[in-house]
C-alpha cells in the first residue's frame, strides 16, 4: 500500500492551510460563539475555527498535530491518518467513528470529517492519546490543553472514578455522605425605619461622604494586597455587618447618631451569609444555601421579583415540589452588589459553587472562592450498577453563574481532575470571577480530592492536601512471656502542595510539590522572592521512638521542587504557630514549654536556626510589630508534677490568655520583653483561632480584641496538678484595649462591653455566649467601634469614653 506524508498527500485535496496569526474566531455562518484555545498557558491560533458538534470539539488535524509535536502519515487508499509521538500512536479514518489507540479499537462520539479542505478531528481524543490533558470551560468557551507533567490528570469516566476511589479506600477508608443542595435566589434590600433624608442623606451626599473618608482600619490579613473576607467591614463612612441571616449597612459617622440605612435580605429562605468583602465599588456577600431537587427541570420556582410580605423586603416563594428520597443540593453562594445608593443596594451578579465554603480571597476586583463538595462514596461503591451509575452522575459537581443563565452547569468526568495519591470521595472546586466585568463568566475548575489549607499571594493560590502512606515495615510483633504485643505501624503523612496561578479572575494549574508532615494552617505557608516556604509537623507526639513528632521548614522553587530544608526541630512537640517576615521565619512549638525559634531563610538552599527562646506557655498566633519585634497571642501554662504515671515527670496545663512582645533584634538570643496575662484557665478569645479578630495599629499604638474572661476566685495553695487544672468562673465578655510600645509594653487602656449589669448578674459560673458578645473591633478616624449581633458601640479612641451606641434591628424569623 502506497503511503505518503500528510504534507504531500493532502496538498492535492487542499487540506493543508497555513497557521493564521490572528486570534481565534468562528466563521459567521457557523452560528457558534468564539472558542479560545490555549496550550500550556499560551494561546493557539488556527486557520480553521474549532467546531462544537454535539459535545465534541472538532479541530483541524494538521495544526493540532504541529502544536502537540505529533508526526502524521496519510494513507490515500484508506483515507486514514496515523499519528505517532514517541511510543504512542493512533489511527483515524475519515467519516468513521472507529479509531485505534495502538492496537486497541476506540469508538468515537464524532467521526473525523472533511470541511472545506481540512480534516477535523476530536480534540480531546487526539490530545489525550498523546498524554495531554484537555479542560473545557463551557460558559467562557475556552479550551485548555496541557502536558500531563504540567497538569493534573482527568478522571475521564465514572468507571475510572470508582477505580480511583477503590485504590484510595485502603488508606483513607470510606468517605462521608453526600448532600446536594442548591437554589436560585433573588436578593432584595430593605430600608430601615431610621432611613430618613436627615439620617441617610441623598445618594449624592453619600457619594460625597465616601469620596474622602477619614483613615479607617481594614481586616487583619496575612498578605498585603490580598484581602480576606470577614463578618464586618468598613469603607470609612459605612459599616457592613453580617448579622444573623442578613447584612446590615450602618451609617457610622457621626458616631453620636449612627443609623442602619438598609437591611439586606434574600428571597431564598435557606441562604445564610457568612462573610463579606467591601471596596469602593462593590459589596460581596459569601454564604451557604440549600434547596431540594425539584420534580421538573428548569429554573427553580422562586418569584422573579421580590414580593413584600409581613416582614418587609422578604420575597415570597412558590410552593416547591420535592421528589421523595431525592438528595438536596448545598452550595456556596456569592452575591455582588453595586455600591451606589446604600439605601437601595443594586444586585449585579450571583454565582454558586456546590459544596461547603472553605475559603476565599479578593485581589483588586478579582474574587476567588474555594469549596469542598463531598460525595456518597458508600452508595456509589456498594449499590447495583444502574443505581450506582445514577448516583455517581447525580454526584457530579456543578455551579451556577447568573452571567451564564439560571441553570446549574454540571462538570463532566472528562473535565474533573484529580490529585494523584490524594484521591478522596470529595470534590474541590475553585471559582474565579472579575467583579468589574459582569459579562465575563465565572471560571470553575474541579478536582477529585479536597483541600485542607489555602494560602494566597497576589499571583498564586496554594492548596495543601494530606497524603497518607504506610511506612515500609509491616505491623511488628514482639514476643514476651509467650504473649504477642502488637505495635501500630505509623502512616507516613505528607503534604502535597498544588499551585494555581491567578490572573484577572481566572485560575490556572501551575504545578505540584510534596513535603513530609502536615501544615497547621494558612500561616504555615508563605511566598517570597519566587520561593514557597512551608512549615510542617511530622510523626506523632505520643510516640517516643524514631517516629515521634518533629517540626520542619521546607523551601521550594517556582516549580515546587524542594531546594532547601531544616528538619527535626523540637522532637516530641508540634507547631502551634508560624509567621514569616521576609528572610526570617518564627515558629512556636509546645508540649510543656514554649520554644520560639528564629529561622534564617535568606539562603533558600540552606535555611538555618538562628536562635530560640524557651518560656512557659505558647502562642497560637504571631503578629509582626516591626522588623525586629513580634507579638504573640496564646495561653500561659504551668508545669507541675505528673501523677498520671505515664512515664513523664511533669505535665503542663494551660492557664489564662497570654500576650507577649518578643525582641528578635539579636536573632541568636530572642527575648521576651513584656508579658501580659488575662484571666485564668477557661479564658478564651476568637483571636486564638481567627486572626481577623485582631485590631492592631502600630502608628496609633493600638491593640484590641474580644475576649471572654474566667477567673479562679481562690488561688491559694500549692502549685499542684489539681490546682493547675482548675477552671475559673466567668467574669467578663467584651474587648480589651491596650496601648503598646517598646518602652512600656502592654498598657491596658480600658475594657469595653455590650453586656448590661443585668446580664452580668444573671450570668452563672460559665458564659456560653449571647447576642451581646463583642465579635470584632474597627476604627474610623478617632473613633473605635465594637460590634456584636445586637449592638454597635462607638468609643473615643484616645479616652475610650463612649460617644454613641446603636441597638441593631431585632431578629425576626423568616416567613415560610
Amino acid at each position: 500500500m502506497q503511503k505518503k506524508t500528510l504534507f504531500a498527500g493532502m496538498l492535492a485535496l487542499t487540506l493543508l492551510t497555513s497557521v493564521s496569526p490572528a486570534p481565534l474566531s468562528v466563521a459567521a455562518d457557523t452560528g457558534q460563539a468564539i472558542i479560545a484555545l490555549t496550550l500550556n498557558g499560551q494561546p493557539v491560533s488556527l486557520s480553521v475555527q474549532p467546531r462544537l458538534i454535539g459535545n465534541t470539539l472538532m479541530v483541524p488535524l494538521r495544526e493540532l498535530s504541529d502544536a502537540l509535536g505529533v508526526k502524521l502519515q496519510w494513507d490515500e487508499a484508506e483515507r486514514s491518518a496515523t499519528a505517532t509521538k514517541a511510543d504512542r500512536s493512533i489511527k483515524l479514518r475519515l467519516d468513521s467513528k472507529e479509531a485505534f489507540r495502538g492496537s486497541e479499537a476506540v469508538s468515537l462520539d464524532e467521526a473525523p470529517a472533511l470541511d472545506n479542505g481540512n480534516i477535523l478531528v476530536p480534540l480531546r481524543f487526539f490530545s489525550e492519546s498523546f498524554d495531554f490533558n484537555v479542560y473545557w470551560d463551557g460558559p467562557n468557551k475556552r479550551v485548555t490543553i496541557a502536558d500531563a507533567d504540567k497538569s493534573l490528570p482527568t478522571v475521564g469516566s465514572r468507571e475510572r472514578m470508582e477505580a480511583l476511589l477503590k485504590e484510595s479506600a485502603a488508606v483513607h477508608g470510606s468517605g462521608p455522605s453526600m448532600i446536594l443542595r442548591g437554589d436560585n435566589a433573588i436578593a432584595v434590600t430593605e430600608k430601615s425605619s431610621a432611613d430618613t433624608p436627615q439620617a441617610a442623606g441623598s445618594a449624592a451626599k453619600q457619594a460625597s461622604d465616601a469620596a474622602a473618608p477619614p483613615a479607617y482600619s481594614g481586616t487583619n490579613v496575612q498578605v498585603q494586597g490580598v484581602d480576606e473576607a470577614d463578618v464586618i467591614k468598613t469603607d470609612g463612612t459605612y459599616i457592613y455587618q453580617v448579622n444573623r441571616d442578613r447584612v446590615l449597612v450602618t451609617k457610622a459617622s457621626p458616631a453620636e447618631s449612627m443609623s442602619v440605612v438598609s437591611t439586606v435580605y434574600w428571597a431564598d429562605p435557606n441562604f445564610y451569609p457568612q462573610e463579606l468583602y467591601v471596596d469602593n465599588n462593590y459589596l460581596v456577600v459569601v454564604g451557604n444555601t440549600s434547596y431540594p431537587t425539584y420534580e421538573k427541570p428548569g429554573p427553580i420556582p422562586y418569584d422573579a421579583s421580590p414580593a413584600v410580605s409581613a416582614e418587609p423586603g422578604i420575597g415570597t416563594a412558590k410552593k416547591m415540589v420535592v421528589w421523595p428520597g431525592r438528595p438536596t443540593r448545598s452550595t456556596t453562594k456569592t452575591i455582588v452588589y453595586e455600591l451606589g445608593d446604600r439605601t437601595q443596594l443594586k444586585q449585579v451578579r450571583e454565582a454558586e459553587l456546590e459544596g461547603h465554603y472553605v475559603s476565599s480571597r479578593k485581589i483588586g476586583d478579582s474574587l476567588y472562592v474555594v469549596t469542598n463538595k463531598s460525595m456518597n462514596y458508600f452508595w456509589i461503591m456498594h449499590q447495583e450498577a444502574d443505581s450506582a451509575a445514577k448516583q455517581a452522575n447525580d454526584s457530579l459537581p456543578a455551579y451556577r453563574d447568573s452571567a451564564a443563565g439560571d441553570q446549574f452547569i454540571t462538570i463532566g468526568y472528562e473535565d474533573i481532575r484529580y490529585f494523584p495519591k490524594a484521591v478522596e470521595p470529595n470534590y474541590l472546586l475553585i471559582g474565579g470571577l472579575k467583579l468589574s466585568k459582569p459579562d465575563q463568566k465565572m471560571q470553575v475548575t474541579s478536582y477529585l480530592g479536597s483541600g485542607q489549607n489555602v494560602y494566597a499571594s497576589p499571583d498564586n493560590l496554594y492548596v495543601t492536601v494530606s497524603e497518607y502512606e504506610p511506612l515500609k515495615e509491616n505491623e511488628q510483633t514482639v514476643q514476651a512471656d509467650g504473649k504477642t504485643t502488637f505495635i501500630p505501624v505509623p502512616l507516613n503523612l505528607t503534604s502535597a502542595i498544588y499551585k494555581f496561578g491567578m490572573d484577572n479572575g481566572t485560575v490556572r494549574y501551575v504545578g505540584r510539590g510534596k513535603v513530609p508532615g502536615h501544615a497547621l494552617n494558612q500561616f504555615s505557608m508563605d511566598e517570597h522572592n519566587g520561593y514557597f516556604r512551608i512549615a510542617t509537623t511530622s510523626g506523632d507526639m505520643w510516640r517516643n521512638d524514631e517516629h515521634t513528632s518533629k517540626n520542619n521548614v521546607y523551601v521550594l522553587n517556582e516549580s515546587l521542587s524542594v531546594v532547601g530544608k531544616l528538619e527535626g526541630l523540637a522532637p516530641g512537640e508540634r507547631i502551634y504557630s508560624v509567621r514569616y517576615a521576609g528572610n526570617r521565619a518564627y515558629m512556636v512549638t509546645f508540649k510543656n514549654t514554649d520554644p520560639l525559634f528564629v529561622l534564617d531563610l535568606s539562603n533558600p538552599q540552606a535555611p538555618a536556626m538562628l536562635g530560640k527562646l524557651k518560656i512557659p506557655g505558647y502562642s497560637d498566633y504571631l503578629h509582626p510589630y516591626d522588623e525586629n519585634h513580634l507579638i504573640g497571642f496564646g495561653k500561659e501554662a504551668v508545669e507541675v508534677a505528673n501523677k498520671k504515671g505515664d512515664g513523664s515527670d511533669t505535665v503542663a496545663f494551660y492557664q489564662g490568655m497570654k500576650l507577649a512582645l518578643f525582641d528578635v533584634s539579636d536573632v541568636a538570643n530572642p527575648k521576651e520583653l513584656f508579658k501580659e496575662t488575662i484571666g485564668d484557665r477557661g479564658t478564651e478569645s476568637p483571636l486564638l483561632y481567627n486572626h481577623k479578630a485582631l485590631l492592631f495599629s502600630k502608628e496609633k499604638q493600638l491593640l484590641a480584641f474580644p475576649v471572654t474572661v474566667a477567673e479562679v476566685k481562690d488561688k491559694t495553695g500549692a502549685n499542684t496538678q489539681e490546682n493547675a487544672s482548675k477552671y475559673g468562673d466567668f467574669t467578663f465578655q467584651g474587648a480589651y484595649v491596650y496601648g503598646l510600645d517598646l518602652q512600656k509594653g502592654f498598657q491596658l487602656r480600658g475594657k469595653i462591653t455590650h453586656l448590661t449589669g443585668d446580664d452580668l448578674n444573671k450570668a452563672g459560673q460559665h458564659w456560653y455566649g449571647s447576642e451581646r458578645n463583642i465579635e470584632r473591633l474597627l476604627y474610623i478616624g478617632d473613633t473605635l467601634y465594637s460590634s456584636s449581633p445586637d449592638m454597635l458601640k462607638a468609643n473615643d479612641l484616645s479616652t475610650l469614653r463612649e460617644v454613641g451606641s446603636l441597638q441593631l434591628p431585632a431578629w425576626k424569623p423568616r416567613n415560610p
